[in-house]
């Protein structure tokens, strides 16, 4: 028996598991599946209509140290991930692409965002989850709670934009990574603050963006590799 699985394996599945391993490593093979864990932990949980303790305790911890300067600041940050904003950057990075003939780059920009915008609204209709109402909030939401699509469409977009942007100056990839994650970080915490998403709301959409977001990076790698112009650049 051991010998046929081992056999199965090397003919049918490692092939198909070498490239992919290849292209993101171990570690990054392996945060995912821990991510993906969570997410599901979560989804079991919201479909359950389970409530989760530490949503409440801490969106009202938080909510103590609101002030006007604050409540402000985090508008500011939150609207960065409002969908008007996130058209601009989205459309103004992809102008840039086409216009340096990245053709590879900006195709999967696109399957990327679309991608993004297709689990937010079809995660957030499935679970329907309303969103938290324990304080008069300085902003109104219509839609359903989970995913945060503020926290999904942010991963997804700004991290992209981020890795993009890594692999063609990688002299600067740090900053931009922390850059960029200071942002992402920023635009969930904003939601948070000003109470229109539960903090699992938050954790899911950060989950759900970066395991799109690692599929997405992935396809790239591996179109780069079919083209024969992976080699040469930090991708």
């Amino acid at each position: 028996m051991l010998r046929k699985f081992s056999t199965f394996w090397l003919r049918h599945i490692h092939p198909r598991l070498a490239p992919l391993i290849a292209t993101i490593g171990i570690v990054g093979l392996t945060s995912c599946l821990l991510i993906l864990f969570v997410v599901a932990k979560l989804a079991e949980e919201v479909l359950e209509k389970e409530a989760f303790a530490f949503d409440t305790s801490f969106l009202l911890w938080l909510h103590q140290f609101a002030n006007p300067s604050l409540d402000n600041l985090m508008l500011t940050i939150t609207n960065i991930g409002n969908p008007s904003t996130m058209v601009i950057v989205a459309g103004t990075s992809l102008g840039i692409l086409c216009w340096r003939h990245y053709r590879v780059e900006a195709y999967i920009f696109v399957l990327a965002c679309l991608g993004g915008l297709l689990l937010n609204t079809g995660l957030k209709l499935f679970f329907s989850k309303p969103r938290p109402e324990l304080w008069h909030q300085l902003i109104s939401e219509k839609s359903f709670s989970f995913p945060s699509g503020h926290a999904l469409g942010s991963m997804v977009l700004y991290g992209f934009t981020a890795y993009l942007l890594a692999i063609h100056h990688p002299k600067f990839a740090n900053g931009i990574y922390s850059l960029a994650l200071i942002l992402i970080t920023a635009i969930g915490i904003s939601r948070l603050y000003l109470g229109v998403h539960w903090p699992t709301d938050v954790i899911a959409g950060y989950g759900v963006g970066f395991l799109w977001l690692m599929v997405c990076i992935t396809m790239l790698k591996l179109q780069r590799l079919k083209q024969g112009q992976f080699f040469g650049r930090n991708y």
